[in-house]
């Protein structure tokens, strides 16, 4: 009886510290690959890729993919593949997901590769066309809570598997395709966007801001239940993009770009005065766990005791969400613009100086962030260790900041003195960083040769 006790014990302890493992690949993934994105060791990592003789295994590459040069050329081969994604952006009405699944899928459909996109379109809604005949759309009707109907969605995908010839490569965005369908899939690929662990992250930070006549949120019982469930159904999937295989997001660098003619044309559309010293820029979700509440503050806190620093700032607010009404309310030198297209974000980031994310989550790569550097637009965001480890790895690009509203004034306090030539410089650093590593160009030819890796062994071999 006492044996069954201890190889019971063992066995709860040995499932505790499988747990604990992978909710700590989840957790510091961005801190493993600090090194790989910094400038010192990305330079160290090329000298290693041209000294290396052998050829590279790259389902054991530590390293993000992005910093490899795959060929430029045709495909070598045109592969047929699967997309699940619960929702396809629709004008500017997107999230992070999604506008990684639009510019991914989109860059590949140039390629030549045939796309099959499994995703939801709302019976009143009018869904995006392309001119690619090769980018073929599977709609269905979302489920009450939004996500796609996996069974209805596996039946389209049975169908489409059998004619012709079936998919080289299947990919999800997160859980478009469920872990109880995507087990049986071996070739598979997802990529997370997000996990309940952040979400939990970002909770504790939320309760350590929250003002005393908020109301205490009494989820966390309910988010580590469903960390524990992501660790069970997480092995289900066969490769797994940020977290095994490590391929940074990228955004279309022939969109965002340095183009000081947009900007001026930005500013005299919405009546910004050559006279104000400084445009901040904020874009996004306005809601609660990006950080809004902090910035609010800071800027409220700032605007009420230094009125020289109100009178020469421009604060941009892109986006839609609870907090747009209470940035109106700071005062008229804050301007509220609503959800922003594409060709107006390209206008936006290079109307302003600078552009600052408050986030609250420790999330993966943001995509405004990108946006604005590879706009040649300095960013500043909160110190957390997927942006320290990523995006901002040192002054020369940005500036970072605590969770606090201290922090917070600190910082924007310390961008005003530096002024607009300091802002230009550093933006000037953040392009050239966001070209070596984050373009559309670059993620979708690792993705393809991911993909072409899955459908045949002979492409996981890399030789410089």
């Amino acid at each position: 009886m006492a044996k069954d006790q201890i190889v019971s014990t063992m066995f709860r302890f040995h499932s505790l510290y499988r747990i604990i493992a992978t909710l700590s690949v989840f957790s510091f993934i961005s801190i493993f690959c600090w090194c790989q994105f910094s400038s010192k060791c990305y330079s160290m990592n090329v000298i290693m890729m041209q000294k290396a003789k052998e050829s590279i295994d790259l389902l054991t590459f530590p390293y993000a993919w992005n910093v490899l040069s795959f060929p430029v050329g045709p495909p070598s081969q045109i592969l047929k593949i699967g997309v699940f994604v619960k929702k396809w952006p629709h004008r500017s009405h997107a999230g992070g997901l999604e506008r990684h699944a639009l510019t991914l899928h989109l860059a590949l459909a140039k390629r030549g590769h045939e796309l099959h996109i499994f995703t939801t379109s709302s019976p009143n809604s009018t869904f995006p066309t392309y001119p690619f005949p090769n980018l073929v759309f599977h709609l269905s009707r979302p489920t009450s809570g939004g996500y796609l109907d996996q069974a209805v969605v596996w039946e389209q995908f049975r169908a489409q598997n059998s004619t012709g010839r079936p998919f080289d490569v299947i990919h999800t965005e997160s859980v478009g395709l469920l872990h109880t369908r995507a087990k049986n899939v071996p070739n598979l690929a997802v990529s997370w966007h997000g996990i309940a662990y952040e979400t939990i992250h970002s909770d504790i930070i939320q309760e350590l801001l929250r003002s005393p006549e908020e109301r205490q949120a009494t989820m966390m019982t309910e988010r580590a239940m469903k960390v524990v469930e992501e660790v069970r159904f997480f092995q289900r999937y066969s490769h797994h993009v940020a977290t095994i295989h490590i391929i940074l997001n990228g955004v279309d660098e022939e969109i965002f770009r340095p183009e000081l003619s947009l900007g001026i044309d930005f500013k005299r559309k919405f009546g910004i005065s050559k006279s104000r010293s400084l445009v901040l820029g904020i874009a996004g979700r306005l809601v609660k766990d990006k950080g809004h509440p902090l910035i609010h503050e800071a800027l409220k806190q700032i605007f009420m005791e230094n009125n020289k620093f109100q009178q020469s700032v421009t604060v941009l607010v892109a986006g839609d969400g609870p907090w747009g009404a209470r940035y109106k309310a700071l005062g008229a030198n804050i301007l509220v613009l609503g959800p922003l297209e594409q060709a107006q974000l390209a206008k936006f980031y290079n109307a302003i100086d600078i552009f600052v994310n408050p986030t609250l989550r420790a999330q993966g790569l943001d995509h405004t962030l990108l946006e604005a550097m590879l706009s040649g637009k300095p960013v500043m965001a909160t110190r957390v260790a997927s942006i320290t480890g990523s995006v901002i790895v040192g002054p020369e690009s940005g500036y970072t900041f605590s969770p606090s509203v201290e922090s917070l004034k600190r910082t924007l306090y310390k961008v005003w003195n530096d002024g607009r030539v300091v802002l230009e410089n550093k933006g000037k650093a953040a392009r050239q960083r966001g070209l070596q590593l984050f373009t559309a160009t670059k993620m979708a030819a690792a993705y393809e040769r991911l993909f072409l890796c899955i459908s045949r062994e002979q492409y996981c071999k890399y030789q410089k």
